[in-house]
């Protein structure tokens, strides 16, 4: 009896703690955000090379004989064979709507590996791509297209295998009796920039230009031609990633104090880097299967993020949940139809959103650097 009441004790406080993080600018954020998912996911299924207007669209997204058709989610979720429907709702339910569902997955997974990351290390400025992560799935996906093209239709999983390869690299290159922060970026960026070299070697051995294109669309970053196939793909490991951060909110806050501070209150330091660092390592390698190498997401939302509702990291992964596909589906929208009917990788509009706000943040800010 005394057992379950603490139980129950437990599990009211988490749920008070959590619920408490929701204050007015972490709503006022989730719901902005919210605005621009579906005002993106609008334009993408409403627009495209076969023609509906948005009321069609939206009559496709909410139709009934879809929505409540055992058969129809069975193959969306499953792969079974799509039973019938209008030509209207097979486009949307088949190309449209996956590409956003898999804009938000990715989104989601990046922003919140990157705060992670910015954690670990207490520095603002890491991200999946300063750990070495990016670097290590970029290289494989080009060892994978330029030599071993037998094994493209393993692609996702190789990739995911290159980055967290790359984060042990990353690992056992900073650990001299334990790790810390400095090591960590500092070996991020070696074995980024080693990794790199190798990769733009690569492309001197590709004499296909259909591979070349492959290569460059996987390591810039690219939604084109996603479907349900990515999601099913992505979504359990990703679920997986959003469980674990949430339930890791309170060592990150620990590790934000200083490793002195982390372990007088008890915590094992290295250990719970190291977990904490795979979790982000999952939640990347997650995206990164799917749509490849997309730069800027995990550095800037969380930045983004913590301006606007402070460090404490039960706000801050809530916050990257909405943020993250906010700016994923807003940027592929602008990838899609910026230069219609050419389709830019969405990695290019990231960057190229990436690249005025850090400028702008230099020029505001005295100090970036350690949180």
């Amino acid at each position: 009896m005394v057992t379950e009441t603490a139980s129950n004790s437990d599990s009211s406080g988490w749920r008070d703690e959590w619920l408490s993080a929701f204050d007015g600018s972490l709503i006022s954020l989730c719901l902005g955000s919210l605005v621009v998912v579906v005002l993106g996911g609008l334009v993408q299924v409403t627009f495209g090379s076969f023609s509906m207007t948005t009321i069609e669209a939206w009559q496709a997204v909410f139709d009934p004989e879809v929505i409540f058709n055992v058969q129809a989610w069975e193959a969306f979720l499953l792969g079974a064979e799509v039973p019938e429907m209008s030509p209207e709702s097979l486009i949307v339910w088949t190309l449209r709507l996956p590409r956003v569902l898999v804009g938000i997955i990715v989104g989601m997974n990046l922003a919140v590996s990157g705060a992670i990351f910015q954690a670990v290390t207490r520095n603002e400025l890491a991200s999946p791509f300063i750990l070495g992560v990016s670097s290590g799935a970029g290289l494989m996906i080009l060892l994978t297209l330029v030599v071993f093209s037998g094994l493209a239709a393993f692609l996702p999983i190789i990739a995911s295998m290159g980055g967290a390869i790359a984060f042990l690299i990353v690992y056992a290159i900073a650990w001299k009796n334990g790790t810390s922060p400095v090591r960590l970026v500092l070996a991020g960026v070696i074995v980024a920039n080693i990794f790199g070299s190798f990769q733009t070697a690569l492309f001197f051995f590709a004499d296909d230009i259909g591979v070349v294109q492959s290569a460059i669309a996987w390591t810039t970053g690219s939604l084109t031609g996603t479907d349900w196939e990515q999601v099913r793909m992505a979504l359990p490991w990703s679920a997986m990633a959003m469980l674990l951060a949430f339930i890791s909110a309170r060592q990150l806050n620990v590790l934000l104090l200083g490793e002195q501070t982390a372990s007088s209150l008890g915590m094992s330091v290295e250990k719970v880097r190291f977990a904490l660092s795979g979790v982000a390592v999952l939640a990347a390698a997650a995206s990164i299967a799917v749509a490849g190498i997309v730069g800027f997401v995990g550095l800037i939302v969380p930045h983004m993020v913590r301006n606007i509702v402070g460090s404490d990291y039960k706000k801050l992964i809530i916050g990257c949940l909405f943020a993250g596909p906010a700016l994923m589906v807003a940027a592929d929208v602008g990838a899609r139809l910026a230069l219609s009917p050419i389709q830019v990788p969405v990695g290019v509009v990231t960057g190229l959103l990436g690249g005025p706000y850090f400028l702008y943040l230099m020029r505001k800010q005295d100090q970036m650097g350690e949180i």
